[in-house]
């Protein structure tokens, strides 16, 4: 101690100890963490306050007087306390402001505990992760306008019908006629049976034969034993009907050129052929017999319509033979007669057919011109048009010699030397009306067979009109 410094209590000195002691203790748990920092609290890094070295008498000193720890522990949280509540705590940059004082500091992990405990118990006071809770939209009830929703049936009628129709076509095999190109082939009469099948379903209704009236026919039939007669015959209105051998086959004669008329007024109909188409008479086409086209030089033209009419007015055979080719060919005819139901009716070769190797029935000439008559096979147009050309057939020596007065026939004949035949329709002055086909066989060129047409012919009349 110096002679100009003035002397200091011993009690200062103690004081000055203690403080200092207290500041270094507080240091040291800043250090640590334990005890957040006050704004108040001194700078040992001042100069004002210079830490003690280590080792110094004054630290040994400080020991000495160094208090319990309980006392010194409670002591220095009441002041850390006071300190902290007097006065607010500075903000450091890059740390995180402490809340209001609800929530504990953060706790560090002691160096003797490892990472792998001190993560165990910190998991367990993690807090619980928000979830968000999902509400379901509720879908909007729309009105739906009524345009839209019959909108919707149709299309679903018509997506059903359009199913029903696939699977209706594929279970009934009667109405495939698809020949397959490895093993799945039909023989034609199998195809032809199949057809007529289906076709039948649409034949002319019949309510009862008229037994009277066959067994007048069968009593004029055994007066000429060497003739063989089919008759078919059918009133229109009431469905009475006679069946004389009408389904037996015969030679057709010209009487095939009725079901080549319906198929070119078919095809008509169908646009495949305009009437004043112009055709080409070919050499191949010319027949003989009967018919004035044979007459005339090959390349000659004539219109669709014309030769037609030749075909049934005149019995013309070489506009028939054109007509064979220009509606596709026998094969083709054949295929669409039976399409028609017409089992016993081909076309074998072109005509004359002086051989008789075309074939027909009675009852499919009925049947065809029926369906004609009922506008199944035709347009209205096209049956009054074939009608009306049927009307105007030239030969009128067999059907139309039976008919009473007032009554009218649209018929096409045939004459061959073994088979004479005429096939019609007949309008009778009541209003009635019938459907007839009469076929015989004969020897070659016999009279006889012609008489007996006429006069079965006038006793069907008789008939249907109420006179017998």
């Amino acid at each position: 101690m110096g002679d100009g410094e003035p002397a200091q209590p011993a009690q200062s000195r103690s004081d000055q100890a203690q403080q200092q002691q207290q500041s270094q203790q507080l240091a040291e748990q800043l250090r640590m963490g334990r005890v957040p920092r006050s704004r108040n609290q001194p700078d040992y890094a001042s100069s004002e306050n210079p830490r003690p070295p280590r080792g110094s008498k004054s630290r040994d000193r400080l020991a000495e007087q160094r208090p319990s720890t309980s006392t010194r522990s409670t002591s220095l949280s009441r002041q850390m306390a006071q300190e902290g509540a007097d006065s607010p705590r500075e903000r450091v940059p890059g740390r995180r402001p402490p809340d209001s004082g609800n929530k504990p500091p953060r706790k560090r992990t002691p160096k003797g505990q490892s990472k792998r405990t001190a993560g165990t118990a910190s998991k367990t006071s993690l807090p619980k992760t928000r979830t968000r809770k999902t509400t379901e939209k509720k879908p909007k009830n729309t009105k739906i306008s009524p345009l839209i929703y019959g909108a919707r049936l149709l299309i679903l009628g018509v997506g059903l019908g359009v199913l029903a129709g696939t699977l209706l076509s594929i279970w009934n095999p009667a109405d495939n006629h698809t020949v397959g190109a490895a093993g799945n082939a039909e023989t034609q009469e199998e195809q032809q049976e199949q057809v007529t099948a289906a076709y039948n379903l649409q034949a002319l209704p019949i309510s009862q034969e008229i037994t009277t009236l066959k067994e007048k026919l069968q009593a004029m039939a055994a007066e000429h034993p060497e003739l063989t007669p089919g008759v078919y015959a059918i009133e229109l209105d009431t469905g009475a009907y006679l069946d004389l051998n009408g389904s037996q086959r015969f030679s057709a004669a010209s009487t095939i050129k009725v079901p080549i008329l319906i198929a070119f007024f078919q095809d008509v109909d169908e646009g495949k052929i305009t009437l004043d188409e112009m055709l080409t008479m070919k050499q191949e086409h010319i027949a003989e017999g009967s018919g004035d086209m044979q007459f005339t030089e090959p390349g000659t033209k004539y219109s669709a319509l014309e030769t037609a009419t030749k075909m049934s007015e005149i019995s013309d055979n070489t506009a028939t033979n054109m007509l064979i080719e220009r509606l596709g060919g026998a094969a083709a005819l054949n295929q669409r007669f039976a399409s028609w139901g017409l089992s016993n009716t081909t076309i074998a070769n072109p005509l004359p057919d002086l051989e008789g190797t075309n074939t027909t029935s009675p009852q499919d000439l009925v049947q065809v011109m029926g369906l004609v008559e009922r506008g199944q096979v035709l347009s209205l147009r096209s049956r009054d048009r074939l009608f009306k050309i049927m009307q105007g057939t030239v030969n009128n020596s067999l059907l139309p010699q039976g008919l009473g007065s007032g009554a009218a026939i649209a018929h096409k004949t045939g004459d061959i030397g073994t088979a004479i035949s005429d096939a019609g329709l007949v309008d009778m002055p009541n209003g009635k009306r019938y459907l007839m086909a009469a076929i015989v066989k004969r020897p070659h060129n016999d009279p006889a067979a012609e008489e007996l047409i006429r006069q079965m012919s006038q006793v069907v009349y008789q008939s249907f009109s109420g006179e017998l």
